[in-house]
């Protein structure tokens, strides 16, 4: 009640205002075109303003309401259309789960059109058809998802890259690798597929530099770590090595090997051969000298014996070394080797039998046969000789013989089957 006596109080208030503006500001409205003109006054030609604002308003009302429900029936449409395809998007995306390629493949290239992610379904439609084997197909499917969806070339790409690497076709997953690692030099899958695909087309210098930034990214722990790095400095000295006439590769990759790779036996082995190669025996004896000095293993010991560089200071050092280790079987084979090398027959003769009492050997025995026959001494020559040829049947396999000489004989085994 109170709220209606308010209104009918404000409504006079305005009333009477707008009653003194009237008398207090006289005018007029004169509107003229051509011969004819209409005047009126100020005050009624402003009532006849509103009143046309309102009814040019009513009339643009009226007219959106007859067009609107085409425009609502066109959005309803629209949203239909894309809750069917969206169903169907989930439909597929399960069949693909189950393992049913081809009505996944089918039911996601339909719904593709209304959907609201054709990226999705487009890429999953290309991963069901390489699944069925329908490469061609697939890629079909990988354009299709280039055209209706910009800016997704990076999750294009790592996807054709991982179909052409389960296609076994690394040559050209690279390609693509390497033109995303350009535009994203830090992406994680870019990565981690390439170091698969180096591994697969045995792309070891790639690897080699690769290797840190898996590290920094924290994609590899640091055992991977290793274990890559190892192998792939391995392969690099093994190819380099091939070409003897270029030691200064062979040289650098041994520079910029981490320090820990430096105490690796098999390494440090292959950088020997390859320096022996190229006649590098001085710098083989230094790096021999300096790994034995801080990691002793026989394979070094035994490498260290076969090199030709000054026999009588080979022989002082490996003596040196033998106070340490007066038991060791591969350092007394090396010093019997290299006192055969500084003509002491004697004192070779008793480091091999040395080692041969440490460890019996068919090495050793081989050596000690060797050297009695060239002294004259033929039958200790033949006793070593067939304990040698003992000792390398012992490390054969366990395989059937013939159990007399006529068992060697054509036909023989039809007789033991006779009389069996």
């Amino acid at each position: 009640m109170r709220k209606l006596i308010l209104l009918i109080v404000a409504g006079l208030a305005v009333g009477a205002l707008f009653g003194h503006l009237m008398m207090s500001v006289p005018g007029y409205w004169l509107i003229r075109v051509g011969d004819t003109s209409v005047q009126t006054s100020f005050w009624f030609g402003l009532v006849l303003l509103l009143a046309a604002f309102l009814v040019v308003h009513f009339v643009l009302r009226l007219l959106g309401g007859m067009i609107r429900p085409v425009g609502r029936f066109r959005t309803w449409n629209s949203r239909a259309r894309n809750r069917r395809a969206m169903k169907r998007t989930e439909r597929g995306l399960v069949a693909m789960t189950e393992g049913r390629w081809k009505r996944a493949e089918k039911t996601l290239v339909k719904a593709a059109d209304d959907s609201s992610t054709p990226l999705v379904n487009y890429l999953s439609a290309a991963l069901a058809a390489h699944y069925q084997g329908h490469y061609t197909q697939s890629q079909e499917h990988i354009n299709q998802a280039q055209l209706t969806t910009e800016g997704a070339d990076t999750a294009i790409g790592l996807m054709q890259a991982q179909l052409l690497i389960d296609r076994q076709q690394p040559e050209e997953a690279l390609a693509i690798l390497n033109r995303l690692d350009k535009q994203l030099p830090n992406h994680p899958q870019v990565l981690k597929l390439l170091k698969q695909v180096f591994l697969s087309v045995n792309d070891w210098e790639g690897l080699r530099r690769l290797i840190p930034r898996l590290a920094a990214q924290k994609l590899i722990s640091q055992q991977e770590r290793e274990e890559l790095e190892f192998k792939a400095y391995r392969e690099l000295i093994i190819f380099e090595a091939q070409n003897p006439n270029d030691i200064e590769r062979v040289r650098s990759l041994w520079a910029d090997m981490p320090d820990y790779l430096r105490g690796k036996t098999e390494l440090i082995v292959l950088y020997a051969e390859a320096l022996l190669q190229a006649n590098e025996d001085a710098i083989a004896e230094r790096l021999l000298n300096h790994s034995l000095d801080h990691h002793w293993d026989a394979r070094l010991v035994k490498r260290y014996g076969l090199l030709n560089v000054d026999p009588a200071r080979q022989l002082a050092k490996a003596e040196k070394w033998l106070q340490e280790r007066p038991n060791d079987p591969e350092l007394l084979l090396t010093c019997g080797r290299l006192s055969l090398r500084t003509g002491k027959w004697a004192k070779a003769q008793e480091y091999f039998e040395a080692s041969q009492r440490q460890r019996p050997s068919g090495v050793v025995c081989a050596e000690l046969a060797r050297l009695y026959a060239s002294l004259g001494e033929h039958n200790k020559s033949q006793l070593y000789y067939r304990h040698s040829v003992e000792m390398l049947a012992k490390s054969l396999p366990s395989l059937p013989q013939p159990s007399d000489a006529s068992d060697s004989q054509p036909g023989s085994g039809k007789k033991a089957a006779k009389r069996a």
